[in-house]
């Protein structure tokens, strides 16, 4: 290796490293990090937690709504982003509301488990229509919208990845949960469903993060769309001056 060889090498390795920075970066903000975790996670243990003590549905589910809206009010009095809390809480609230018309305790989690086996179907179906929903989700977050479809390759053949992972790592999950919902009580059903909150999650987002930071970089549109702006401007104002001056010529004239 010669002396110019290594700032060419030292150089490829600051860029793959901050490619991964800010695919890390990405991924957080995108699924909401250890705090995004800890509110979905929370109220559905809560339930499970108050429901193998005293086996009353109503308390239940009455502290599971209360955890996800006090949530909520933490996020609005800090100012934080409130999409993962909110969704946290209309989980909650569709399960309440199955659980309280059937009397099932199970059916807390039924909205839950119903919107997985969908997420999973959608992740599948439309990485099969060319367009994986990973990348819908992540391009706005990269600043590259869907660029990726027709300008970045590479990037789309990694997001196709990504979406295929998702989707089969939620199938699996549904494939454990819809048969204890019919064969096991509500406390087992409701710890299975627990323990699989967060190691299919993880699994899925390290996954995500493996074949992105491989990836070629995102091309950043609105970037492009700002440069274009300025450029445009300039050729206005080139355009303008000649104008002004020839007929400031002709009125001294």
């Amino acid at each position: 290796m010669t002396s110019l060889d290594k700032p060419t090498e030292d150089t490829e390795d600051a860029r793959q490293r901050d490619a991964r920075a800010v695919t890390e970066a990405a991924l957080f903000e995108a699924f909401g990090g250890v705090r995004g975790m800890v509110e979905t996670v929370l109220p559905g243990l809560l339930f499970v937690t108050i429901f193998t003590i005293n086996k009353d549905l109503h308390w239940s589910a009455i502290a599971a709504l209360a955890v996800s809206l006090a949530l909520v009010v933490v996020r609005l009095v800090k100012k934080d982003t409130v999409k993962h809390a909110f969704s946290g809480v209309f989980g909650v609230a569709f399960g309440v509301v199955f659980a309280m018309m059937t009397g099932n305790a199970k059916d807390f989690y039924l909205p839950g488990m119903l919107y997985t086996l969908g997420l999973a179907l959608a992740y599948i179906v439309t990485t099969l229509c060319g367009v994986p929903l990973i990348g819908v989700i992540l391009g706005p977050v990269f600043k590259e919208n869907l660029s990726w479809r027709k300008r970045n390759p590479g990037r789309k053949k990694a997001y196709a990845k990504a979406s295929w992972a998702w989707g089969l790592i939620l199938l699996a999950k549904c494939a454990i949960l819809f048969p204890l919902y019919w064969w096991a009580n509500t406390a087992q059903l409701g710890w299975v469903l627990i323990a699989l909150k967060i190691p299919p999650f993880l699994l899925a987002v390290w996954l995500t993060w493996v074949f992105l930071a491989k990836a070629p970089a995102p091309i950043d549109v609105f970037a492009e769309m700002e440069a274009k702006e300025k450029a445009e401007r300039e050729r206005k104002i080139a355009g303008e001056e000649p104008e002004t001056a020839g007929g400031r010529h002709r009125r001294d004239g």
